[in-house]
């Protein structure tokens, strides 16, 4: 037989020939393209080449490859970085003052220390102060005052007594002193209420200068600190950061510790120049109240005195 007659007459059968091994085919209608699929191994044709009319069309299932992810797990693979970072921002918040106090260098201990006694003396004068605006009792003074000037230092002496007011205070350790040294009497109490007044004024009036003086010393080995490594060129830039980071990190601190103490330090003087001032006031009015009264029973006593000398001669 020639090799001619042993071709197919049915030239179909040829195209159709190579995929009997394969599943069943999907038929295509005619001038409707097929859907692209990856041609098989061993099978002819192209990947996304469409299909004559008329042709049969193999689908076949490839097995997963390992490995391979779904696209809804790999979503919720992408999305679950994104939630950590915001589930990590507290943790990282509250690890910000720490990380900050560590960055600025061994004189960060001694700052601490420092704004610790500040803030510790700063809510111990509120609390005092604000008991002494409770204790004021103006029209209690106003009574004695009155009962003064009328002569009667016995019921002064009674309203002023056991008043946690300075003022009356003050006021009662003249009354029951006034027939030895009054004046004396009303400075020794007067002093006792100013300095009990402005206790812990002068730790105050200290850390607003030692805090910048701590910062400022920070500044200084922060910057040699970052001079010593300029000879190495491999830590040169990360150590130089650093101890600029330090220096300005102990410097921030040390002036904000200055700032936060020294409003609340003159806001107490003020407080103190004025409660010094209200002693000076009462203490001279009591003097002069005092002083009158003594100067018209001596004038009383003179003007008595005469007569009585002239009924003894007659």
């Amino acid at each position: 037989m020639s090799p001619g007659a042993q071709a197919p007459a049915n030239p179909a059968a040829v195209a159709q020939s190579p995929a009997t091994n394969v599943p069943p085919a999907t038929n295509v209608p005619p001038g409707q393209p097929a859907a692209q699929q990856p041609a098989a191994p061993g099978q002819p044709g192209v990947a996304g080449q469409p299909v004559a009319p008329g042709a049969a069309v193999t689908a076949t299932l490839s097995p997963a490859q390992p490995g391979a992810e779904s696209p809804a797990a790999t979503a919720v693979a992408s999305a679950s970085p994104a939630a950590s970072p915001a589930a990590e921002t507290g943790f990282l918040a509250g690890n910000w003052l720490i990380d900050k106090f560590h960055k600025g260098g061994p004189v960060m201990w001694p700052i601490l220390i420092v704004s610790i006694i500040g803030l510790t003396v700063v809510i111990e004068r509120i609390f005092w102060w604000t008991g002494r605006w409770f204790r004021r009792d103006p029209k209690r003074i106003e009574k004695v005052f009155t009962a003064i000037e009328h002569g009667d230092t016995a019921e002064a002496s009674r309203l002023s007594r056991g008043s946690r007011d300075p003022v009356l205070r003050m006021m009662w350790n003249g009354l029951n002193h006034q027939h030895t040294s009054l004046q004396g009497a009303l400075q020794v109490a007067a002093g006792i209420e100013i300095k009990r007044a402005g206790r812990f004024l002068v730790v105050m009036d200290t850390l607003v200068t030692l805090a910048p003086l701590l910062g400022l010393l920070g500044t200084i080995t922060g910057l040699i600190r970052s001079f010593s490594f300029l000879g190495n060129e491999e830590l040169a830039v990360q150590a130089v950061t650093g101890g600029i980071a330090e220096a300005l990190i102990a410097t921030a601190c040390g002036l904000g510790i200055a700032i936060f103490a020294l409003i609340p330090f003159n806001f107490f003087t003020s407080r103190v120049s004025n409660l010094e001032f209200e002693l000076q006031t009462a203490a001279t009015n009591l003097e002069v109240m005092l002083g009158s009264q003594t100067a018209a029973r001596e004038l009383d006593f003179a003007a008595q005195a005469p007569s009585s000398g002239k009924g003894s001669s007659i």
